[in-house]
């Protein structure tokens, strides 16, 4: 318990000194372009890959199980519509990033720190907090929601690809789905979500990473323990989101 208030004491001491003024702005503004470009173009892959076979696994695993002829087919279109939107394209991509994105964030800052460049910044008298942590949160809040955004489209694509192809349905009854009984909410929760999952992510990593003590064994340990850490406080957020706000 102890070891727990420790290290959110130091998280939120972090989190209040990296909120200072930019020694220069325009070096902020290029490290906040090249960390959008490292975690959006960097991750761009896998999340296209996730997400295509998310929706089309629901969208068979959905069919398997709708075996009543009294249900209609459109009903498998709903259900990976909503799905997509509340669940699988937020967290589980969210999930994805934290091993892909959180992994990068807190390897970068522990390497930085094991080899004392951390040290020189602050010896020339730069804000490390702010200039190695302020630009990957910013460009984490703005990239991962645009990713998630991606996936949303990609994983209802996906779906219809699967249905359409594997004649489980065509293509009216699936556009019919689509439509039917949509809640717009639900579009908007997902992007809470992925905006509070991508907070989470770039700062949890950046916190293990920075604060790393010893060589490059505590550097990978640091990297295991944001991935494992971020994971869990996104299901916790998860949970809390849909109790607070469904």
């Amino acid at each position: 318990m102890i070891k727990f208030l420790t290290h959110f004491g130091r998280y939120l001491m972090m989190l209040r000194e990296m909120f200072s003024r930019p020694e220069n702005a325009r070096v902020y503004w290029k490290e906040f372009i090249h960390q959008c470009n490292e975690i959006g173009i960097g991750s761009l892959g896998i999340v296209v890959i996730i997400s295509l076979f998310l929706g089309a696994v629901t969208t068979v695993q959905t069919a398997y199980q709708l075996i009543s002829p009294l249900v209609q087919k459109y009903v498998i279109a709903q259900i990976i519509r909503d799905s997509t939107f509340l669940e699988l394209s937020p967290t589980v991509v969210c999930i994805v990033l934290a091993g892909v994105v959180g992994s990068k964030i807190a390897s970068e800052l522990g390497n930085m720190r094991v080899s004392e460049q951390i040290d020189a910044l602050e010896i020339m008298g730069i804000n490390t907090k702010t200039y190695l942590i302020l630009p990957k949160i910013f460009a984490a809040f703005i990239v991962i929601p645009f990713l998630i955004t991606i996936s949303m489209f990609l994983s209802v694509w996906g779906g219809y690809l699967a249905g359409t192809l594997s004649g489980i349905i065509n293509e009216q009854q699936f556009s019919q789905g689509l439509v039917t009984e949509f809640i717009p909410f639900n579009l908007t929760f997902g992007l809470i979500k992925s905006f509070t999952f991508a907070f989470i992510i770039s700062s949890v990593s950046a916190y293990f990473g920075y604060h790393v003590k010893g060589g490059a064994l505590e550097i990978g340990r640091a990297s295991t323990t944001s991935v494992v850490v971020s994971c869990i406080l996104i299901l916790f957020a998860d949970y809390g989101l849909a109790a607070l706000l469904l």
